[in-house]
């Protein structure tokens, strides 16, 4: 089996090495000609494709002769329109994907999707209108847009992604009078959504949404000031906090259908 993987970032490069170790053909996209060189190298059939404006060369077209595509690009930050042009450049992808014969989409998505409030939160709760910033709304206007289509599509909506060299706490060490002191965190480790995808596929779950997201839930104070000392990085300060209605990411969905247990399931556990 084929699998082409657009986007060979953080998540999409070891994805592919974990791929091409369980036997499957692996190419990859990557919009960095310095990064070419190193997927090549890794066993990864490589092409240089910057969206949109690459999505018809004739150089990737066999980027788009395979099985599968897993479909990992996020809206671009600090676009004032990306409710609109996101979805846009999805079908755009979609479309391609459709002509070139692939026919299962899985779908990178984000637990942005959901509202910022509403207690445990499943993967029925993304309503239109509702999502916790633009970006959500625009990415689940983007999977509708690949539910439309007449291909056999899997969404994996990530939480906060972390290991291996990210960690959010490195955005918020040293910040004052940060707010949201109570509020639970949504994470996951990149172990866990190497793992997860790969289910996907062995099971061959299709035409289906799972929220990907660890067991762990800590309030955010208690785990950034936690995560600062065990990187030793300043402290963030928090504010004092009054809101108690917010939001935990339900991950029962993925642990009852996949059969499956997480490796990093508590965010406080830090890890590489």
């Amino acid at each position: 089996m084929t699998i082409s993987i657009l986007g060979c970032g953080w998540l999409g490069f070891p994805l592919a090495q974990n791929l091409l170790s369980l036997g499957f053909s692996v190419k990859g996209s990557t919009t960095s000609e310095k990064k070419v060189k190193t997927l090549k190298q890794a066993g990864i059939e490589t092409y240089l494709i910057k969206l949109p404006e690459q999505l018809e060369s004739e150089e990737n077209r066999d980027f788009w002769n395979s099985d599968i595509l897993f479909l990992n690009i996020p809206p671009s930050r600090g676009d004032s329109d990306v409710e609109k042009n996101y979805p846009t450049l999805i079908q755009k992808v979609v479309d391609k994907a459709t002509s070139a014969g692939i026919d299962w989409i899985i779908f990178a998505s984000s637990t942005s999707v959901y509202s910022s409030t509403g207690g445990v939160t499943d993967e029925s709760d993304a309503k239109p209108g509702s999502a916790s910033r633009p970006s959500g709304e625009a990415v689940l206007r983007a999977e509708q847009v690949l539910q439309s289509s007449t291909l056999d599509v899997s969404i994996i909506r990530f939480g906060g992604l972390y290991g291996y060299g990210r960690h959010p706490v490195k955005y918020l060490a040293g910040r004052k009078d940060l707010s949201d002191a109570s509020k639970p965190v949504n994470l996951i480790h990149q172990t866990d959504c190497l793992n997860i995808i790969q289910k996907i596929i062995e099971l061959n779950k299709r035409n289906d949404v799972f929220n990907a997201v660890s067991d762990g839930h800590p309030p955010r104070k208690e785990f950034y000031i936690s995560a600062a000392h065990h990187f030793n990085l300043p402290e963030p300060q928090f504010s004092k906090d009054g809101r108690k209605d917010y939001r935990v990411i339900s991950n029962e969905k993925v642990k009852r259908e996949l059969e499956y247990t997480f490796s990093y399931p508590n965010p406080m556990d830090h890890t590489p």
